[in-house]
């Protein structure tokens, strides 16, 4: 079969593979859809894992082949995939900290190599116990780029659930690209006031589409004044950090109110740092979160959402390629233009 194998150094190549082969208890699947997710790009950018990989995570297909024992798939079934799954019995599973969880940490979907998602391939191989609770079925009528959406939808869904939104508070999305605006409408769920930023125009006007009340270009926009006017003076209940931008956490900090929650989504790389002063955590009595990954808790809301169309995923794609351009896919991705913003990958299609 053919994948994206990435080779070290920032490069990726198209290259024939060896078909995973199941065993007992796990299933074949055809992918169809992978989006490239920025935590795809951070590996490949800044060399975080050691090659040869096959990286794609947000995938959806068809199951080819279930290996012996599996009774609740058959093949020619559509599917989402999840890649991590807890074991829910251990230390961080009672507490909800699934990401924290020891078998989660475990990639448990390969097509072939170190286990890295696989997503960029023609076939993954599902391993058992992601086949047994972490393998959704897309209805009739819902289209593999939309289903794609799920794992992404689900680790926003997340975060915005650990935020705690009420529907009489300011929240402040900093970043537009695809997973700025999916917090922005699933924030949009619970309150109608909410501000964001980015520097691509076609970004900003989509926020406004996807029910931002404004949105702002941060290079010439204060930002600040802008948020404080908005909210008698105090700033942001609520700050979403949605970009790794040089200086976005201290703008994040500084548009937020004394008592403000601000939430570090898009800071993944241990080669990212960051400074804040601690009185304006300490004496300002803010809280700092992080979120990170999908919850198992959250798979079938976050389906539900993206199945039924109440979140119009499918505005936020840009761009449908082959596997063959995935290297011009990564390259926008890391380099958007005006119009780039989601991209997706189609394993089945040829150049």
């Amino acid at each position: 079969m053919r994948a994206a194998v990435y080779k070290g150094n920032g490069t990726m190549s198209v290259e024939r593979v060896p078909t995973p082969h199941v065993g007992r208890d796990e299933i074949l699947v055809r992918v169809e859809s992978c989006g490239i997710c920025h935590t795809d790009l951070k590996k490949v950018e800044q060399d975080l894992l050691p090659p040869p990989r096959i990286f794609g995570h947000e995938m959806a297909g068809v199951v080819a082949a279930v290996g012996e024992g599996v009774k609740q798939f058959r093949p020619g079934e559509p599917v989402a995939v999840f890649h991590h799954i807890p074991c829910s019995e251990c230390f961080y599973c009672r507490r909800k900290l699934y990401a924290q969880c020891p078998t989660y940490k475990k990639v448990g979907v390969t097509a072939g190599y170190e286990p890295a998602g696989g997503g960029f391939s023609e076939y993954v191989r599902v391993m058992d116990w992601i086949v047994r609770r972490g393998v959704v079925r897309i209805p009739d009528g819902v289209s593999f780029d939309r289903a794609c959406f799920v794992e992404p939808i689900n680790t926003c869904l997340k975060a915005v659930e650990q935020m705690e939104l009420e529907p009489d508070e300011l929240v402040a999305i900093l970043g537009q690209g695809p997973i700025g605006l999916m917090f922005t409408m699933l924030a949009r769920r619970t309150t109608t006031m909410i501000v964001t930023t980015d520097t691509i125009g076609r970004r900003r006007e989509l926020s406004l589409a996807l029910g931002a009340t404004a949105s702002w270009d941060p290079r010439g926009t204060d930002v600040v004044d802008e948020v404080r006017a908005r909210s008698e003076g105090r700033g942001a209940d609520a700050v979403i950090v949605a970009a790794s931008a040089r200086g976005i956490t201290d703008q994040a900090m500084a548009c937020s109110r004394p008592g403000a929650r601000i939430l570090l989504f898009s800071q993944t790389s241990h080669q990212e740092r960051i400074e804040m002063s601690g009185a304006d955590i300490c004496v300002g009595e803010r809280r700092i979160l992080g979120s990170y990954s999908a919850s198992v808790d959250l798979q079938d809301e976050s389906a539900r959402l993206v199945f039924s169309g109440v979140l119009p995923v499918e505005r936020l794609i840009s761009h449908r390629l082959p596997l063959e351009e995935i290297r011009q896919g990564i390259h926008l991705a890391l380099h958007p233009d005006e119009q780039s913003l989601k991209i997706v990958v189609q394993p089945q299609r040829r150049a």
